[in-house]
Order: structure tokens, then sequence, then C-alpha cells
């Protein structure tokens, strides 16, 4: 079972992964600031999202597109007229919640008030706003809901300068805006948060073999960095759930706290965008095969993941307690990939005489891995704290370091301990740290 959600996000605010945006006026609701472990952690899901889908292949390059586009994007993409949640306001307490994530649609679940709602309306999530110093609706534009526009308008951009024949695809991370009615769950839904999007290019009729590998090669992501196979399922959605663009959609759920939750979408969007684009800005997004003489719209597989809500699940996922020597050990048992620290360096006294052997072990380890050097407190108090922020490696540096020149290194999810020589930790760590 995944942790109590208590102590992972008091976890998050205690050892500087996450805080509250703007915690010194108050707070904002349902923003977030990651912290100096947050940032990395964070940093490191997307690296390997970035390293798996588009450094490890051929057949996919990179964008980062504007959050800021033209307003007809979102009229092309459906966004103006359908992205949308029912919005209802109970009558006693004024309390704003969506209709299809109440438990009981006929109670209140802030007040408790029974038949007090109103009737639903249709919210559109879509942060408005205006470009330039006077507002008008000529300048009305929209802070985007997703990356996948961005790249879906930069289709033939791409094709014709990065010289790509189908199937390929286009990947892209970046950060997304949603007016969310009711966000909540810590760093799980939010209004600003990152998405990790790549659209897949292919001839239409290989669209249901594309679509069958990406689920596949999705699920093998997550296991591969250590998620726990048992917490994640691979939901298809009934037809009457589809979105109005897609043939085909699975959700990647985990089990969070409170129950199955979803990850990642990923979906068969068929021909809609790249048909829609081409009819609203009059342009060619057709895809022309030398080899057949054929042109036509290519069908796209998307899988979509929300890199701050998997980052969150990683977290829930690598927290572990355990009795050691009749004392409870935390420990985040995270993938070394994905450590925020990889390598703590811990002198055994603040002595002159080992801070400089402690500074000369570092500038060993810094140009290769994100670390960190700690002074403070018992040996055996940094020991824990290293394991409770998912460190896979603390360097001892100790009296007889001066003599021998070697230094101790404790494993995280062992706690075994090896003696070896200064000038070998760079090639010890090499063969244990994955890239």
């Amino acid at each position: 079972m995944p942790a109590d959600f208590d102590t992972i996000v008091n976890l998050a605010k205690k050892r500087g992964f996450v805080f509250q945006s703007s915690e010194i006026y108050g707070g904002i609701r349902s923003a977030y600031d990651y912290g100096p472990l947050g940032v990395e952690l964070l940093r490191n899901v997307k690296d390997q999202w970035w390293r798996s889908m588009v450094q490890m292949r051929d057949d996919i390059v990179g964008i980062d597109s504007a959050v800021i586009q033209s307003p007809k994007v979102w009229v092309a993409s459906g966004h103006v007229a359908s992205f949308t949640d029912p919005l209802v306001e109970c009558r006693a307490c004024h309390n704003r919640h969506r209709l299809d994530k109440l438990e009981d649609p006929n109670q209140c679940p802030t007040c408790g008030a029974k038949d007090s709602f109103t009737e639903a309306r249709e919210f559109n999530l879509m942060f408005r706003t205006h470009m330039g110093p006077v507002e008008s609706e000529d300048n009305a534009v929209f802070l985007r809901p997703e990356t996948a526009q961005g790249i879906f308008i930069n289709f033939e951009n791409v094709r014709r300068t990065a010289r790509k024949r189908l199937p390929f695809g286009i990947a892209q991370v970046g950060k997304s805006f949603r007016n969310e009615i009711t966000p909540g769950q810590f760093v799980f839904r939010t209004r600003e948060f990152e998405q990790m999007e790549m659209e897949y290019f292919c001839r239409p009729e290989e669209a249901d073999e594309w679509f069958r590998y990406w689920v596949d090669e999705r699920k093998k992501w997550y296991i591969d960095l250590g998620m726990t196979e048992e917490n994640l399922q691979f939901r298809e959605h009934e037809q009457d759930e589809l979105s109005h663009y897609a043939a085909a959609t699975y959700d990647v759920d985990y089990r969070f706290p409170w129950g199955w939750d979803e990850l990642e979408g990923i979906a068969n969007r068929t021909d809609f965008d790249l048909r829609a684009h081409a009819e609203y800005s009059g342009e060619d997004l057709t895809y022309f095969d030398p080899q057949t003489n054929e042109r036509f719209y290519p069908y796209v597989i998307e899988p979509s993941a929300g890199a701050t809500r998997t980052t969150f699940a990683f977290l829930i996922d690598a927290y572990h307690e355990e009795e050691v020597r009749g004392e409870t050990r935390a420990v985040l048992k995270l993938d070394p990939r994905l450590s925020p620290i990889k390598v703590a360096v811990l002198p055994l006294s603040k002595k002159d005489e080992l801070v400089e052997v402690t500074n000369r072990v570092a500038d060993r380890l810094r140009s290769r891995w994100m670390i960190e050097v700690d002074v403070t407190q018992s040996i055996g108090r940094r020991y824990r704290r290293q394991d409770e922020i998912g460190t896979p490696y603390a360097v001892t540096v100790d009296f007889d370091t001066l003599d021998d020149d070697q230094v101790t290194i404790r494993d995280r999810d062992t706690m075994e301990q090896d003696r070896i020589p200064i000038e070998n930790l760079v090639a010890y760590l090499s063969d244990r740290l994955p890239v």
C-alpha cells in the first residue's frame, strides 16, 4: 500500500521538496514552489522522460513552444468550445465544486447542506489574459492548457527542418495552466503544472499498432525507474469516456493514498488536430509520401504525462519505514537516476584537517553528480537524513583518512559499508550510479 498522505506531505515540506507558494503572505491555494530537493527530483523525472523519448531514439525530436499562442489555436483545437467542467455552487456556503467529482451530488462536502446546489453550468478551464497595454476582446489571449497544440502547429516546421519521414514524433516538456474549479491533493491537481507530451505521427493504417506499442513502452518506463508494478494500472476508456478527438485512450493510473488516479493518458488522436489546424489556418498540413505518391493527414499517438504528479507518485512509491536496531528508519528508496542528491560527503568532524580532505573529495565528485556536503549533527543523524531524502551513497571522511587516504562508502538500501582509496572513488560510484 502507498505511504500515508500526511506523512508524504510533511516529509516534502520538512526536507525542502515542496513549499507553499507565497507562504509569507498566507499562501495561495493550490500553488507550490519546489525547494532545493524538489527541483532536483522534478528535473530528474523530466530528464529521464526526455532521455527515453528523445535522446535514445532516432525517430523523435524535441521542441519548446510558447506559452501564449494565437487565440485561433484554441478555437481550432476545440478548447474554447468544449474545454469545460460542470460547476455547481452551494447556496448555503457559496463554495463551488465540480459536479462530476462529488461523492454525493445532493450534499455539499464543505458545509454538509443537502439539496443546496445551483444548476450546473459549464466552466471553461483556460486562463484568459490580454496582450498589450489595453484590455479588449481584440487582444484577449489564453495561457496554454496543454503543450500538445504547440507541437501540432509546428508539425510542418519540424518535419521540414528535421527532415523526418513517417513515423516520427515530436516531444515537449513545459508549463501548462488550467483554472481548476476544485484543485487539491497537494501537488497532484494544481492550476499551474508541468507536462511531458509526445505526439507520434504515423500512417492511419498503422495507428493501432503504434498505439499498442506506446502503451507498452510507457509501462516499461515507470517500472524501469522503480515504480511498484502493483501500484500501476492501465485502464482503457469506454466509448462514452473518449474525448472528441480520440479513437482510443488508456489512462496510466497510480494507486495514490486516496485511491487510483491518473498519471498519464495515451491516446490515438486520429488526424483530428492536423485537420483542424489546416482548416482554421488555411495552411497545408498534409504529409506527402514520396514512395507511394500519397498525400494524407497523419494519425497521432499521444503519450501525455503530468511531470509534477508523476514526481509526486515516485516520491510516494519510494517512501518506506523499517526497523533498524530497534529504531524506525524512514528511507526514500528512489532509483538513483531520480535521487535529488546522488552522493553525500560526510566528514566525521568539523576540524580543519578533515574539512580540507572533505573538500578534495567533494571536488572529485561534483563535476559528475549532484552532491551535498553535510557537516551538521552526529554521523548517525546525518545518515538518517540522507536516507530520508533518498541519497543512494554516503561517503564518510574520518581521521583514518588522514593516514590511509581512504574513505568509507555506505549504501542507502543495504546500509553496508566499503572502505576504498579516494583515487578509486569515482570509478566505484560510476559502476553503481546509472545514467
